[in-house]
Order: C-alpha cells, then structure tokens, then sequence
C-alpha cells in the first residue's frame, strides 16, 4: 500500500514465500525486489542468490531484516544484494530507499557497511569474484579510493582527504566498479576485505 501509493513506484507482483518470489521475479522481470531474509519454503538468502544468479534484466534487491541478523546481512552483501532495511522503517525510509536503489545505488552507509564486514568477514569459502592481482588493473587513485571506501568513507570525505571535487571522486567510483565488475559500493567494500586489500581493524 505504501509502495503503490507512491508516485513513480508500480508494485507489479506480490509472493508468500521463496520459492514464489524467485518465480515472480523471472516472470515480471522487477527493478527492485524487497526480499524478507526468513521465508517459508526457501529462505530468503537463497531466493536472493537465485534471483540475482539469473538476472539479465538487471534487478536489484533490498533484504528486510531485524538488526540482530547482522550475519544474514553480511551474506546477503556478499551474495550481491544492494542493501537492507530493517522491518521497523518508516514509509518515508521504504519510499527512499526504493527509489536509491532503483537508481542503481546501494543502500548501506559506508560505515555501517564497514562494521558488518569488519564483524563478519571471514576467509571465503569460495573465491572472491576478483583475485588480488586483478586489483592490478586499478590505477593507483582507483586503488586508493576502494581502499578509503572500504574504511567507511562517503564520498564528500574521499574529496576532502584526496583534495578533489566530488564530480571527480564520484567518477574515480564508478571506474571502479566498471574496471571489476562490481554492481554498487557495497560489493566493492566486500571485495576489498575479501581480497584482503583492507583487513578488519585497519585505521
């Protein structure tokens, strides 16, 4: 109701559990999907896995969960979603957060994407998407603005300490997720820990 009620936001499908939802989301083809971590059938780390394994048309997905599931959202992250709300957040929060994600945007604060990888970043048990030496194809600003995103730097602060403009650092962003195949920040300050670029506790 609230999403409908919005301008520009068309709710195109609705779905009780996991297994409906990946279904619906292959079927309508969604820009944004709000998945809620625990779902019956399949749960909803798994039905976010599926979904955005077999994404061409591009959907992002938002996880709706409690705080206290901080390990849900660092797989969550690492599995490719685009950020999370917790079930507790306002009309006005849901509205916004919607709209930032549609517009390819990820919706964690760098430093609350920090303190849950510094929580939960573990060796992988799989490989990371991209090894260490293809960091290498980073030049070495692009380097060091993935290395002051993954510290929790929004981009106002990477322009104040880089002494750039906020065009340039947001550019120097995007190269590099383009350069690494990455979907938003979020993936990218993952990533960073993962390849060990950033280690947990760093200053």
């Amino acid at each position: 109701m609230i999403l409908d009620a919005s301008e520009g936001i068309h709710v195109v499908g609705e779905a009780a559990d996991g297994e409906a939802a990946v279904a619906a989301a292959r079927r309508l083809k969604p820009d944004v999907v709000l998945m809620d971590v625990r779902m019956p059938r399949l749960d909803g780390l798994e039905a976010t896995r599926r979904i955005l394994a077999d994404n061409p048309y591009g959907s992002r997905v938002i996880m709706l969960t409690t705080f206290d599931l901080d390990e849900y959202v660092y797989t969550a992250l690492r599995i490719g979603a685009s950020g999370f709300l917790l079930k507790d957040v306002s009309p006005e929060q849901l509205v916004a957060a919607v709209r930032l994600v549609a517009a390819g945007d990820a919706l964690l604060a760098p430093s609350i994407t920090r303190r849950l990888v510094e929580r939960w970043a573990r060796p992988p048990a799989i490989a990371p998407s991209v090894s260490p030496a293809e960091l290498g194809a980073l030049t070495s600003c692009e380097r060091e603005v993935l290395t002051l995103m993954a510290r929790g730097l929004s981009n106002a602060e990477l322009a104040e300490r880089l002494t750039l403009s906020e065009a340039t650092v947001k550019t120097h962003v995007a190269r590099v997720l383009g350069r690494l195949g990455l979907r938003d920040r979020v993936q990218a300050v993952v990533l960073a820990y993962e390849t060990g670029l950033v280690t947990p506790g760093e200053s």
